[in-house]
């Protein structure tokens, strides 16, 4: 039998649950913290793969093993590797409070709407674009993600995040400070740091909630265009915004650009759906105008005020890439775009003359390149209580999706 027990956020280890124990495991200073018995062969976890051999050696030999933990060892701890080696039948787990709670509790805040991400061992932009995308989040961080690789990440998106960095939680060395993004990315944190909390303290804390978690996605999208602010029907219109969300999936952890936003209805959408969103526009009024949607409708994007593709060099690179209107410049800024996607590009487009282009643009980038012309008619009111159809302007969507695109816990890499 393995026990897993759950410490490091102030709770002692109970004598009586290592008594007897023939091998035990854990972090440096949880074994220093811990009553180990005498004669018992300590494993100090560094790499994983290691310790789960030692394990198997003490339970072919019906050996007691104990394994000490962070926290509560089921929240993306190590009970996952051990019942997956070892079968969850013989592990017996004894949990902790998780530092995320532990965080939280510091703070006197409630977190049952709190987005829970671990960067630990993982690539930091998902937990990055979580931050971006959500109010209030907490960052299970590691080596290489930390709260100065996030805080540098924010400080250029989102400056007006709080970062909440809890260290040693439970200990006599315990430290839970307030910093803003750059404050975070201009100092060493060292090893200690439990979790980061991120906040957008703008954003006021949603009703009492039914269920955990991020708030639940809208219940329907491609939004009527009367919902948006927008300049003389100079709006992606709900058809093909339909599809685009579509073909473009955005979800949570991901980075969507929106090139040539104009009113930001198809940001605005994306982020609604969960994704972190740069917005990229080239006139003042639409900058304003993009925002002022994103505040109606709750979520946050960022807005960058400039031409593309030359504003595009200072962004993260995308997961997917929406691109609307475009003159002359259009092919250069979708080959621009399609270089950096890591998994599709949308354009739309009312010339027909542009579409050669842009499909050569994305197939020379390596995307599989498909389309279609949208034509619909919408049902408007006569005189006389009668119905007719009234045509809206084609439009042709083209997308292009990057073969192999590897995904990981529905992410895509």
């Amino acid at each position: 039998m393995i026990t897993v027990v759950g410490t490091g956020t102030g709770a002692p280890v109970p004598a009586e649950v290592l008594a007897g124990a023939r091998l035990v495991v854990g972090g440096r200073r949880h074994l220093a913290a811990a009553p180990v018995p005498e004669g018992a062969e300590q494993v100090v976890l560094g790499g994983l793969a290691p310790a789960l051999d030692v394990i198997e050696r003490h339970l072919d030999k019906r050996s007691p093993v104990v394994v000490l933990a962070s926290g509560d060892p089921g929240f993306f701890g190590i009970v996952r590797a051990l019942a997956e080696r070892f079968g969850a039948g013989r592990l017996a787990v004894l949990p902790g409070v998780s530092s995320v709670a532990t965080a939280f509790a510091r703070l006197g805040l409630a977190w049952d709407d709190a987005v829970v991400v671990s960067a630990h061992g993982r690539d930091p932009r998902t937990a990055v674009n979580v931050c971006r995308a959500h109010p209030k989040v907490a960052v299970l961080t590691g080596p290489g993600a930390g709260p100065a690789e996030l805080g540098a990440a924010l400080a250029r998106t989102a400056p007006e995040r709080v970062l909440v960095v809890a260290s040693a939680l439970g200990s006599a060395q315990e430290r839970v400070e307030r910093v803003t993004p750059a404050e975070a990315a201009a100092r060493d944190w060292g090893t200690a740091v439990s979790v980061v909390l991120c906040l957008d303290e703008a954003r006021a804390p949603g009703a009492v909630r039914t269920l955990a978690g991020p708030a639940q996605r809208p219940a329907g999208w491609a939004l009527d265009e009367g919902d948006f602010a927008h300049r003389d029907s100079m709006i992606t219109k709900f058809e093909v915004r339909a599809l685009a969300l579509a073909r473009l999936g955005p979800r949570p952890g991901d980075l969507v650009w929106d090139v040539g936003s104009g009113s930001g209805s198809v940001a605005v959408e994306c982020a609604r759906l969960g994704a972190a969103v740069s917005a990229v526009e080239k006139t003042p009024d639409g900058v304003e105008r993009i925002r002022a949607n994103a505040g109606a409708h709750g979520v946050d994007v960022h807005v960058v005020h400039g031409l593309a593709p030359e504003a595009l060099a200072g962004l993260d690179d995308p997961d997917a890439v929406f691109v609307g209107g475009g003159g002359r410049e259009l092919p250069g800024i979708v080959t621009a775009c399609a270089r950096r996607a890591r998994r599709t590009v949308v354009v739309a487009m009312a010339a027909l003359d542009r579409v050669p282009a842009v499909r050569a643009a994305l197939a020379d980038a390596g995307f599989g390149c498909d389309g279609v012309l949208l034509q619909s008619s919408r049902l408007a009111p006569l005189p006389g209580d009668v119905t007719r159809l009234a045509a809206t302007n084609p439009v042709f969507l083209l997308w292009g999706v990057r073969p192999h695109v590897r995904t990981e816990e529905g992410v895509a890499q």
